[in-house]
């Protein structure tokens, strides 16, 4: 079993609070990703999960044993780093072999020369050779055996960085943005393959990006985190319909949700919503959630300033008036076209609609507010 429980973690360099109070339950054989912008603590909680990184403040549990006191090695984690972390002067073959020769050679036999006439050690060589051909057939690296790294692609060199893991059978993979150095297309490719070997190999996954593409398409679950806090722990489809902090929301989704200010909505003539809560200071809708009606009604409005056509997609970029910011509306081909510099009227669901409070959390619709009529 490899659950893993983080219990009120926190870390901080100097003044510098990284990890704040992180309490998370990371279920065995489960995808999550943690995800949120540059600097906001998910890269040290995996050092910490896997031992590089000492906590200031409390427990991390795997497989139902405090592993606090435990060097990374005796953790039974294996970690793929954002760089490979590979040998470049050791061929592909040996940057696999070295974990399994680390662990079954005792002293005598990994010495130079002396040690490869030493009792045992073909055995265990011959058992070495046996499992890392059997992972580089899996993961399509096996004529890329004899090669340095420098003679491998991006994408070859994270295969081997995958194998390396792989080779020591752990109870947990830790990946710290393991594709942000590849292009866009391998990126795709890659993202299928880790889902892939995920599947084949059922252990748990801890899997950190700052891209919520990544994120959403390949996780059980996702927790957010921003500022070293952990927002919001859910399914993606969840975070992004039932998002229950206004940063959850914003980070979640690709064009970002749209979001008005009560305040805004009102100054501009439009009426608000029926339901609106009367703690509610903003309003949030996604561009799918509205569309291009005739300016009135007391309705949002505004002008298309720009038309993104992405083919199966086209966004109209909606400039609200005195400065109230920009809404963008999902549209496919075939439905109404605008022009840049054409007002507009905003159709909005209202059941597509989210409301959160001064401090960004997510209100309910029990308590209405007067509308006009």
């Amino acid at each position: 079993m490899a659950e893993i429980e983080l219990r009120h973690i926190e870390k901080s360099y100097g003044e510098t609070a990284v990890v704040k109070d992180v309490s998370l339950s990371i279920r065995d054989g489960e995808f999550l990703t943690l995800v949120g912008p540059s600097g906001c603590g998910k890269s040290t909680l995996l050092r910490i999960i896997a031992g590089l990184e000492a906590q200031d403040s409390g427990e991390v549990v795997v497989g139902g044993r405090c592993v606090d006191d435990k060097r990374p090695k005796e953790r039974d984690v294996a970690m793929v780093f954002q760089s490979y972390a590979l040998y470049p002067h050791f061929s592909v073959f040996d940057n696999l072999a070295l974990p399994l020769r680390t662990r079954r050679l005792s002293f005598a036999q990994r010495l130079p020369f002396v040690g490869r006439a030493w009792p045992g050690r073909s055995d265990v060589e011959n058992a070495i050779r046996a499992e890392i051909a059997e992972t580089a057939s899996m993961l399509d690296i096996a004529h890329l055996l004899h090669r340095k790294p420098g003679q491998l692609s991006g994408g070859q060199r994270q295969r081997v960085a995958l194998g390396r893991a792989m080779v020591r059978h752990p109870a947990v993979f830790l990946m710290d943005e393991p594709l942000s150095n590849l292009d866009a297309k391998l990126r795709v490719q890659m993202r299928g393959e880790i889902m892939a070997l995920h599947r084949r190999l059922g252990v748990t996954f801890v899997y950190v990006t700052h891209d919520q593409a990544e994120a959403m398409t390949m996780s059980d679950r996702v927790a957010v985190m921003t500022a070293g806090e952990l927002l919001q722990v859910g399914q993606p489809e969840q975070l992004y319909r039932d998002p229950q902090d206004l940063r959850v929301a914003e980070m979640i989704g690709s064009p970002k949700i749209n979001v008005v200010s009560c305040a805004d909505w009102t100054s501009l003539g439009a009426s608000l919503p029926p339901g609106v809560h009367r703690s509610t200071t903003h309003l949030a809708f996604r561009p799918e959630a509205v569309g291009i009606a005739a300016p009135g009604d007391r309705r949002l409005s505004g002008i298309v300033s720009t038309v993104e056509n992405l083919g199966s997609d086209i966004f109209l970029n909606v400039a609200l008036a005195d400065g109230c910011g920009t809404v963008v509306v999902r549209t496919h081909p075939d439905g109404s076209r605008s022009e840049p510099g054409r007002p507009v009227g905003l159709q909005i669901d209202p059941g597509c609609l989210l409301q959160f409070d001064g401090a960004g959390m997510r209100q309910g619709q029990t308590e209405q507010v007067e509308v006009a009529a």
